[in-house]
């Protein structure tokens, strides 16, 4: 029997955070389940990443659950959950699995929930469900917020016609590959230079500080995971004040991804003060939260911000980049952002909203809502609805977690679809396949009352962490080099 090898990568896949869980998780499997199917020992892993309470107690995988579960002080009381929870709405109930539901319910029964809602792409995460949006009264969630602070979409629509990404694809697909960097751990040796990193809160705050040079090393960088870079078409059908771009046929630069390490850390950091700050019960403990009227919540609120605006530049740099490779400027730029919290007047009164994977969706906002690799994406213009918080899905959501889809998409079935569609796949792996996501066209009739559909993308040549962008390599003459995964 071979010898069992897991991964840091695939244990990122299934979910794992980053260090130090996966160094002793990858040292449990080799020490105690080396003789057994690497299949069996994932589902474990996965079983204690689901549950690590469950495990506390186990000899062998106690280990991993100890650093699941974040420390809680000792001494603190508990706080009880409210027994009747704040009201929330649900859009797509059928499209939305029961585990997401089960973590809306226990959300909004902590004391600072207001009112919540569930997007139609809503599934299982941490604390609050991916696609759950909560209200909460002077009260910021650190896990309701998310670990990926800030991640967003960022659309330009250039006026080109969309008949050159076919006519010249190696062009348009060296320009992504040259843009950005790929990988967990992705540096670049020199990094580009933007007015973010001298932002006054990376002098405020000691965190911030100590993460300030490996945030401009990867100041641009892409990451992993369901974050990608794709031209494609973008169909404009109907005039539409709000967007202002005339009726036609364009190439548009989608990209999708995050605040990278820096965001991590600063959830991270800040998740931990709020569970040893307020302890709840096993079921909610992730969703503990800081006061704004306190230092640590204050903070945070600062940090928060900071790791949005950094996101936002990484796209920024990458959409400039390219602009500069076209000759030409876009016409129009749509952004927009989930995985954030924001101050906003709700039913009168001001509360904080976090969305989890949840696309803000006021009165005339516009933003992007991907579908996947092979599905249309659609440019949005929100309605201002009160009974979802103003919000909208962040995209069409998974049907399959990244084990399921290894496990059960062939590459065969990967290429046959990329074909049908007519889209140049770069990089990307089967736990991105289209197949692993809900039907687009589904999720978007289920929120018909949030968003008013303004434009369409149409992915062409779609740019995605592989499996060599994780590997060590020496640099081509004039590449940048990166620091691989962690």
């Amino acid at each position: 029997m071979s010898k069992l090898n897991i991964t840091a990568k695939e244990l990122r896949a299934i979910g794992f955070p980053e260090s130090p869980v996966i160094p002793v998780a990858m040292s449990v499997a080799e020490k105690h389940f080396k003789h057994n199917k690497k299949e069996d020992v994932m589902k474990t892993l996965q079983a204690v990443l689901a549950s690590p309470a469950n495990y506390t107690k186990d000899a062998v995988l106690g280990a991993i659950a100890d650093k699941l579960l974040p420390k809680t002080e000792i001494g603190e009381p508990e706080i009880s959950l409210n027994t009747t929870g704040a009201p929330f709405n649900t859009f797509g109930a059928e499209h939305i699995e029961q585990g997401a539901f089960h973590q809306m319910y226990t959300a909004v029964k902590i004391p600072v929930a207001i009112a919540g809602a569930l997007m139609p792409d809503a599934h299982h995460g941490y604390g609050l469900p991916i696609g759950g949006v909560l209200a909460t009264n002077n009260a910021v969630i650190p896990y309701g917020v998310g670990v990926d602070i800030g991640c967003r979409m960022c659309l330009s629509i250039f006026d080109v016609d969309a008949k050159e990404l076919t006519q010249r694809e190696a062009f348009f697909a060296r320009e992504i590959g040259e843009a950005t960097l790929f990988g967990s751990g992705a540096q670049f040796v020199k990094p580009a230079n933007h007015e973010i990193m001298e932002h006054e809160a990376f002098y405020q705050l000691p965190i911030l500080k100590a993460l300030q040079g490996r945030a401009w090393r990867q100041l641009g960088s892409s990451g992993s995971g369901n974050h990608f870079v794709e031209f494609g078409a973008v169909t404009i059908t109907e005039q539409d004040a709000t967007l202002g771009v005339a009726p036609g046929n364009y190439v548009g630069l989608l990209s999708h991804s995050g605040s990278r390490a820096l965001g991590a850390n600063i959830a991270q950091h800040y998740t931990k003060l709020a569970i040893s700050k307020r302890r709840l019960p096993q079921e909610a403990k992730n969703l503990a939260w800081l006061n704004m009227n306190e230092q640590e919540g204050q903070e945070y609120w600062i940090a928060m911000n900071l790791a949005g605006d950094y996101a936002s530049a990484c796209h920024h740099i990458i959409h400039a980049k390219i602009a500069k490779q076209l000759g030409r400027q876009p016409i129009k730029m749509v952004e927009n952002h989930h995985n954030f919290a924001w101050k906003e007047i709700w039913e009168g009164r001001e509360v904080i909203v976090h969305r989890k994977g949840a696309t803000p969706a006021g009165k005339d906002v516009l933003g992007i809502i991907p579908g996947s690799m092979t599905a249309d994406g659609f440019i949005v213009k929100g309605k201002g609805e009160t009974a979802s918080i103003n919000s909208a899905s962040h995209g069409a959501g998974r049907k399959m977690s990244r084990t399921q889809a290894l496990s059960s998409i062939t590459h065969h079935a990967l290429q046959e679809a990329l074909k049908k569609h007519g889209v140049k796949l770069l990089g990307g792996g089967l736990d991105e396949a289209p197949f692993a996501y809900k039907d687009i066209q589904a999720v978007m009739q289920s929120q018909t009352s949030l968003v008013d559909v303004v434009g369409k993308f149409t992915p062409k040549i779609v740019k995605m962490c592989g499996a060599e962008t994780n590997q060590w390599r020496k640099p081509k003459k004039g590449e940048n080099a990166f620091v691989a995964g962690e």
